[in-house]
């Protein structure tokens, strides 16, 4: 056997290790970067466009079950959207209906952000989904004789009450500020909801800029996929 005979053994198995090399080397960089690339767009895209939230308490039942994953439409108040008597919203009550949190820390708020990002784990603990029924300049009153909730003076239809509800056990009066909104749950009974805030800043309302988004649809468990927008699908 020649010398050069010898050797081509060598550089056979030495090509083939390096190509190895190189295509696992490859293609864990496509994949990473594949990865990273679904999770920027899918990060971007519930920032600004479609967040999942998950509803955490039955006061919107039967509009909403615990555990129903909602997809909150960010842009529903942007480009001239206004807000209306009707809405189911998600908003951050820190200041009105709860406390300013505390800070989590960095991997607490890492933790908690891609939680909110999948739709695993609310967003923040000072969330909450409502409906809305006064918006600012409205007079929200409860109750005329019927016991039905008025608005400017008009008494509302409200088919999504919680079955054997009463519209509010709570009496009150209030025109809604500028700005703000007056939010109930559906599930009257069980919600924690501007009627509780009577006598804090603000009277009940929320702020307008603490609104998240809007809730238009119920996306998951797949059994209860459906619009939460009156007249859809």
């Amino acid at each position: 056997m020649t010398e050069s005979d010898a050797q081509l053994p060598e550089r056979d198995r030495s090509s083939g290790s390096e190509g190895g090399r190189w295509w696992r080397s490859r293609s864990v960089r496509v994949w990473t970067v594949s990865l990273l690339s679904t999770v920027l767009i899918f990060g971007l895209t519930s920032a600004y466009v479609v967040q999942p939230f998950v509803i955490p308490s039955g006061s919107m039942e039967g509009t909403l079950q615990v555990g129903d994953r909602v997809l909150v439409n960010k842009l529903a108040y942007s480009f001239g959207g206004e807000i209306r008597r009707g809405d189911v919203i998600v908003f951050d009550g820190a200041g009105t209906f709860a406390a300013e949190p505390e800070d989590p820390g960095l991997f607490g708020g890492l933790l908690r952000t891609a939680g909110a990002v999948v739709g695993l784990a609310p967003a923040s603990g000072t969330d909450y989904v409502k409906r809305v029924i006064g918006i600012g300049g409205d007079r929200v009153v409860c109750c005329d004789a019927q016991g039905r909730i008025e608005v400017n003076g008009e008494p509302l239809d409200e088919p999504y009450l919680y079955p054997g509800d009463e519209p509010s056990t709570v009496r009150f009066d209030i025109e809604v500020p500028e700005g703000r909104l007056w939010v109930m749950g559906d599930h009257r009974s069980d919600s924690a909801d501007s009627r509780e805030y009577l006598g804090a800043p603000g009277g009940g309302t929320i702020s307008e800029d603490k609104v998240i988004g809007r809730a238009d649809w119920i996306g998951w468990p797949p059994r209860r996929m459906s619009s939460l927008r009156s007249g859809d699908g």
